[in-house]
């Protein structure tokens, strides 16, 4: 009897392995749902600027409204804030003990955070967008700057994500 009670109580170091193989697995589900997240952003981003294709770029005529405008931030803003929140905070809190996890982040996040900075000024400024024409010329401007940010930032977070793959 006693050795049946044995088998069905798992020993600390199962239990430990155990663990650790659910934390890789749901980090592995966040890395794949903050990345479906960031494709969701560069596809509302597209939208939002009026990119459908290279060849017709110059003869469209684009205009932004601010639902749009603002159905685009909040995704955006979800993005910035699972990827702080889900993926960087345990790296800011100095809580990672993967060499390979920070050293990349010793040498990419402070770049991520600046983008982070310019994300969320991005959805300060244009919260309460109207549309006007100086509205719309300012935000062709912006929205050039923040279609390189976006593209940055996704370079940088790839290089920590591919750390803590591994």
């Amino acid at each position: 009897m006693t050795s049946v009670n044995a088998q069905a109580e798992p020993t600390i170091s199962q239990d430990s392995a155990a663990s650790g193989v659910e934390r890789r697995a749901k980090l592995h589900g966040t890395i794949e749902s903050l990345v479906k997240l960031r494709q969701e952003v560069v596809v509302s981003y597209c939208n939002l600027s009026g990119v459908s294709s290279f060849s017709n770029r110059e003869v469209e005529q684009h205009s932004v409204d601010s639902d749009q405008l603002r159905s685009f931030c909040q995704i955006m803003v979800d993005y910035t804030a699972m990827g702080h929140f889900e993926v960087y905070q345990r790296i800011i809190e100095g809580k990672e003990r993967r060499s390979a996890v920070k050293q990349a982040a010793a040498e990419v996040y402070p770049a991520i955070a600046e983008t982070t900075d310019y994300l969320v000024d991005f959805n300060d400024k244009y919260d309460a967008f109207e549309g006007t024409a100086d509205d719309m010329k300012q935000l062709s401007g912006d929205l050039s700057r923040l279609g390189e940010i976006i593209a940055i930032r996704g370079e940088l977070e790839d290089q920590i994500l591919a750390a803590l793959k591994r």
